[in-house]
């Protein structure tokens, strides 16, 4: 594992030597060890290019969509505002600042909240099972754009959900494989080429819609399911979507506020991108969405720009998904590194490729499995994501202070003060699986209806609620009395 002293900035040089391959291709960032200063690649712009790049995708259009079939114009654009303005605060807080404090990896750094143990088991569900499925999405939306090409270009009729398109699906799998194997500094010139793109064809988007209709006529526009009987539960339902959204940020963060060189750097791009380009794109999906009634965010762009433009800027959207599937990888291709054994510690770089990516090459046949059930998936990753965020927030920012002991990260089990029970923090998962019960109880992820307390709460923020209040008492209930975890008050 290397020599670690008592803070980042005292990794042992010769194992970071043997982390460097003369030509560049590894370094470092794709370690698990913490990163010094000297090591960090990006500042404020070059963050904020990544976090727009993987925000301005067609996910973010889908998202858009989605909110689309609930409520109108004026309704969405608040509940987008309102979902991610919160849920992004939340994960831009956690994990980022433990991140990029101390240079380590979200996965190492929930150590010393889940325990060593604890915090594979987390790592396994959400940064290879989520990120497989993100990565199909993803893909899947590739194939649908580029059939959408290859049929108004060389006048065809391939189906979006044939063999055809599962294979152009496969194809974005694997042009994000090759990237990724070159390292980080490859998917952030990939993100900065394609984000300047992305923008333009957004403003592109708004000003067609706006010359088309005026702001009184989109106003107007029904949602895609119809007027409700309960426009407030409807409006509800359409916060908690973006609520979802946001949150489904979090295994992504903190590894690419790892590689930035200051706090703000790692905190403020997450508003410049995630936030507003991610609300901003979401936006543009509801208004093209209302205008075109159409939910497919791929049949948007030739209809509203004409054949060759809009061929043209749909090739760029495919492209944008292919970012995203990038930094997506990265992040849980890093997790993998710090997190995954011994095994997974050795396997070379693009080996791990394999491990995410292969799991989404399979899933592109089947787009029913997660792309049509966008709403459900969305909810799905929020029954873990948001206790989870609870947790980590709860334990670094109020339980240790904003202070973690970097060699007790690396410790084994029985020597780091982050042992807990055999490497499982019992209070932490209770924490996490209260959260959970919480919003299923609130919101049936399988047939999406609501119970009567909804309206009044969303299902993310009580289930975030019930999750940090618990940790925070079974920590001092459980753990403080037996000096487990190396919380402050029995250190002092």
């Amino acid at each position: 594992m290397g020599v670690l002293m008592a803070g980042a900035e005292q990794v042992d040089a010769t194992v970071r030597t043997t982390a460097v391959e003369p030509q560049g291709r590894f370094d470092a960032t794709v370690t698990d060890l913490p990163l010094l200063p000297a090591e960090r690649i990006w500042n404020f712009w070059q963050h904020s290019s990544v976090n727009v790049g993987l925000a301005v995708a067609t996910w973010a259009f889908l998202q858009g969509a989605a909110v689309a079939y609930y409520v109108g114009v004026k309704q969405a654009i608040a509940a987008m505002i309102i979902g991610y303005g919160i849920s992004v605060l939340l994960v831009a807080l956690a994990p980022c600042m433990p991140s990029v404090k101390y240079g380590i990896e979200q996965f190492v750094g929930i150590r010393s909240t889940f325990g060593e143990r604890g915090a594979r088991i987390v790592m396994v569900a959400v940064s290879t099972l989520l990120a497989a499925a993100w990565s199909a999405v993803l893909a899947i939306m590739f194939a649908h754009g580029l059939v959408t090409v290859i049929n108004n270009v060389f006048g065809v009729a391939l189906p979006q959900t044939g063999v055809a398109a599962g294979l152009l699906g496969l194809s974005a799998i694997i042009v994000s494989w090759l990237i990724l194997a070159r390292g980080p500094v490859s998917v952030e010139a990939v993100c900065r080429a394609i984000a300047p793109l992305l923008v333009v064809i957004v403003v592109g988007i708004i000003v067609v819609i706006f010359w088309r209709h005026s702001w009184s006529e989109l106003t107007q526009l029904a949602p895609l399911g119809g007027v409700s009987d309960d426009p407030h539960l409807s409006f509800m339902l359409a916060v908690e979507l973006n609520l979802a959204g946001g949150f489904a940020w979090w295994p992504n963060l903190g590894n690419l506020a790892r590689l930035t060189k200051t706090s703000r750097a790692a905190f403020w791009p997450n508003w410049v991108g995630v936030f507003a380009a991610s609300v901003a794109a979401a936006a543009v999906g509801v208004l093209a969405a209302l205008s075109l009634q159409v939910e497919e965010p791929t049949q948007w762009l030739i209809p509203l720009a004409g054949v060759v433009l809009g061929v043209i800027a749909l090739a760029i959207v495919c492209l944008a998904n292919v970012t995203a599937i990038l930094s997506q990888g990265y992040a849980s291709m890093v997790a993998l590194k710090g997190g995954g054994g011994a095994l997974l510690r050795k396997a070379a770089w693009p080996l791990l490729g394999v491990v995410i990516l292969g799991p989404a090459a399979v899933l592109v046949f089947f787009p029913a499995v997660v792309y049509e059930n966008y709403g459900r998936f969305l909810s799905w990753g929020a029954i873990l994501l948001a206790p989870l965020c609870a947790v980590q927030l709860v334990d670094y920012f109020v339980l240790r202070g904003r202070r973690l002991s970097v060699k007790d990260l690396y410790e084994p089990i029985g020597t780091s003060a982050y042992t807990y029970w055999k490497g499982i923090n019992v209070a932490a998962v209770l924490a996490v699986a209260a959260g959970a019960l919480t919003y299923v109880l609130l919101l049936n992820p399988v047939s999406y209806e609501p119970a009567g307390l909804f309206r009044y709460t969303t299902a993310s923020l009580p289930a975030f609620a019930v999750a940090a209040v618990t940790h925070y008492a079974l920590t001092w209930i459980i753990n403080e009395p037996r000096g487990l975890g190396g919380y402050p008050r029995r250190a002092g």
